[in-house]
């Protein structure tokens, strides 16, 4: 089965993740079926909107977490961490997530379940965001074993707000997405598919000449503010973060449980770990 599902309807192309079994995790093989998917939607002169979104209960649940334990394990076996090599190796990955942001067709990406972690990096890099009000959006690794790699959250959020959420890896809902301005719209679940589409076919109705312009105008804005160099530091950051004490620890109960390894990651913050609290 394939790893990303690829249809068209009009002119909009929908790209679906599609390992439902592990809540649509990271892997070298999804991320291969995604490129050609999304390059697929490029490539086609009749489309002018990408819509991303996942298969089963969620959006993406981030890296998968025993193929990265088990990748990483067989890279420390063969001598010393190379940072570098494990920059470079990531940075495929961030290229692929960044292909979002280069691309000429506008991306929405329809968010439900969970869009934690790596998973976020899908969503950050498209440019708009539809999703349900009861999805938990954040970046738990912030915790152990991770560093945000395309560092979205900055430009996204802000300064207070990405903290609040990096420094605590606390999730977000829908509602509060849409409150901060991370969101353009939250929905009941069972009207996510209807909302996700309806905006994808308004975006649609313009030329596709003028959609790259406006698109271009806007993300030249943020590039000169800094985006690429924060993204090399996020990126050698996350290798970092994978090899501190705490993080080769994290690696070893990956190999062993990679439910329980998570579970003991976020057993400290309790309930507060749904994320900020309303007023």
């Amino acid at each position: 089965m394939s790893t990303v599902l690829y249809e068209t309807d009009d002119r909009v192309a929908t790209l679906t993740l599609n390992r439902p079994e592990r809540l649509n995790a990271i892997t070298p093989e999804l991320i291969a079926g995604f490129r050609a998917a999304l390059q697929a939607a490029c490539d086609d002169p009749a489309i002018r909107v990408v819509r991303l979104r996942g298969a089963g209960r969620a959006f993406c649940a981030g890296y998968d977490i025993g193929w990265g334990s088990e990748s990483m394990h067989e890279a420390d076996a063969d001598g010393p961490w190379d940072p570098i090599g494990d920059y470079q190796a990531m940075s495929r990955f961030v290229d692929a997530y960044m292909a979002l942001w280069r691309s000429p067709k506008p991306v929405i990406a329809q968010v439900h379940g969970y869009c934690v972690a790596g998973g976020t990096d899908f969503a950050l890099c498209s440019d708009l965001i539809v999703c349900s009000e009861d999805c938990r959006i954040g970046y738990p690794p912030a915790r152990v074993w991770g560093s945000p790699t395309t560092a979205m959250w900055i430009y996204r959020l802000g300064l207070e707000r990405s903290k609040r959420l990096l420094l605590t890896g606390d999730p977000i809902d829908g509602r509060r997405a849409v409150e901060w301005g991370l969101a353009s719209e939250a929905v009941p679940a069972d009207e996510l598919e209807e909302a996700g589409m309806a905006l994808a076919r308004r975006v649609a109705q313009l030329p596709a000449n003028q959609l790259h312009m406006m698109k271009l105008l806007v993300n030249q804005a943020f590039e000169q503010m800094g985006l690429h160099t924060t993204q090399l530091i996020g990126t050698l950051l996350d290798g970092a973060a994978r090899h501190t004490p705490e993080g080769t620890a994290f690696t070893r109960r990956g190999l062993e449980d990679v439910r329980e390894a998570v579970a003991d990651r976020d057993r400290p913050f309790g309930d507060y770990g749904q994320g900020p609290r309303t007023a």
